[in-house]
């Protein structure tokens, strides 16, 4: 089939007229589907159950260093946690702070100690200061957006390219003293699924910024979620700032959230010692000591990152059908002329941009079917999608059957909203 803006308007119209009626069978059956959020299925989370099976008698409720995990203390978690955190993601053990199950809290709770306090470098809080202004990779994450809207921060765009941010518009930026930092989903970004390239990594660590206390906020949620065993390489963030003498400019998170269970898992910070020494003094304020049952469950579980290794290829099978699902039913988009996609080795998003004008229609077309998605400009700062073209798929939540019927309407309400803009112009 030729492009549809090679069609006449007669081939336009009989086009529209084949498309709808597919569109009305769908509608009229009734469904209910959701492919807006990165949940994992049912029948995925069953494959980490055996980690609720490692049992706690008394002599099993010590950490290594003979520390009753019952009980209060440690805020920075177990020495076995640690060290199995360090071997899954390549961190040094000094580097790493464990907390509770959600890295978003972790962020958010770094963002709010920064505003009332500062951070190393700082001159003053950041409440203080006249202007707060904050880098938002596009498409990128909702919350990461929402987080710094909600503290204060002015929201500057900066385009996502196949090898990471425009770092050309990042060095740029960083110039002015006010913007204070960038958020990062190195590895298989959400919803892109892009990952950092090496020159973007150390462009990053190296960059000249105006503010002294600038900060790169390292979300790598998708670290060791390969879709299979050769999955995308991400240079190391500390290594490249040690480098440039820029070491506490970046604040890391990671969890076991989509790993084991979202709602259990174990979250981490990881920063350079300096910064680790400065947020202690106020962490224990904030709290007397983490879930140290739970380190301990995973770590009985995962001995080593090995262990992790193996177990995101069970996962990896699981997840990469639901991806050749999806991505074969964008497939038959192909050569319309009227969406792109990517295609990720990993992480748990696909980032569809449909004709400019048209992803709000495919959202509406989407919702009257019974197809919930991502609402239009979740990926962009204030929830503004400027050319009204992407759309976030998340693909795991559905059943293999419940994802082939929702991803069959959505390259139908891709071609019917498409046709609509088309004839109207």
């Amino acid at each position: 089939m030729k492009k549809y803006t090679e069609m006449s308007r007669a081939e336009l119209l009989e086009e529209k007229e084949a498309v709808l009626r597919s569109y009305e069978e769908y509608k009229s059956q009734g469904l209910n589907l959701d492919l807006s959020r990165g949940k994992p299925n049912s029948d995925q989370l069953d494959i980490s159950l055996p980690l609720l099976s490692e049992a706690r008698p008394r002599e099993k409720c010590f950490s290594e260093n003979g520390v009753d995990c019952r009980n209060y203390g440690v805020l920075d978690g177990i020495p076995e946690m640690k060290r199995l955190f360090a071997d899954m993601l390549g961190l040094k053990q000094e580097y790493i702070a464990v907390g509770g199950n959600s890295s978003l809290q972790l962020m958010y709770d770094t963002l709010t100690r920064a505003m009332l306090f500062g951070v190393l470098g700082s001159p003053r809080p950041w409440c203080k200061e006249e202007k707060l202004k904050w880098i938002c990779i596009t498409p990128g994450y909702d919350r990461h957006f929402k987080m710094t809207e909600y503290l204060g921060f002015e929201l500057l765009s900066v385009p996502m390219t196949s090898t990471g941010p425009d770092m050309d518009m990042v060095e740029k930026l960083v110039l002015d003293p006010a913007v204070k930092g960038i958020w990062c989903v190195p590895k298989y970004s959400n919803p892109t699924g892009n990952t950092y390239s090496d020159d973007t990594v150390r462009r990053l660590a190296s960059m000249k910024c105006a503010a002294p206390d600038f900060r790169i906020m390292w979300d790598n949620a998708y670290a060791v979620h390969d879709l299979g065993e050769e999955g995308d390489h991400l240079l190391d963030i500390f290594t490249e700032a040690e480098k440039y003498g820029n070491l506490d400019r970046v604040f890391y998170y990671s969890s076991t959230s989509k790993i084991t269970f979202p709602g259990a898992g174990v979250a981490l910070m990881a920063a350079s010692p300096a910064n680790l020494k400065q947020i202690s003094t106020y962490l224990g304020v904030q709290t007397i000591g983490y879930d140290k049952l739970n380190q301990l469950r995973h770590t009985a579980y995962f001995k080593d990152g090995a262990a992790v290794h193996k177990h995101m290829m069970r996962l990896a099978e699981f997840i990469g059908e639901k991806f050749n699902i999806t991505l074969s039913a964008l497939d038959t988009l192909d050569g319309l002329g009227i969406a792109e996609w990517t295609k990720p080795r990993g992480g748990y998003f696909v980032s569809l941009n449909v004709m400019p004008g048209t992803a709000r229609r495919v959202f509406e077309l989407m919702k009257d079917a019974g197809v919930t998605l991502t609402s239009v400009g979740a990926t962009f700062p204030y929830g503004v999608d400027p050319r009204d073209e992407n759309l976030r798929i998340a693909p795991t939540y559905p059943t293999n059957d419940e994802l082939r019927t929702a991803t069959a309407i959505l390259t139908v309400a891709v071609r019917l909203a498409a046709i609509e803009k088309l004839l109207l112009a």
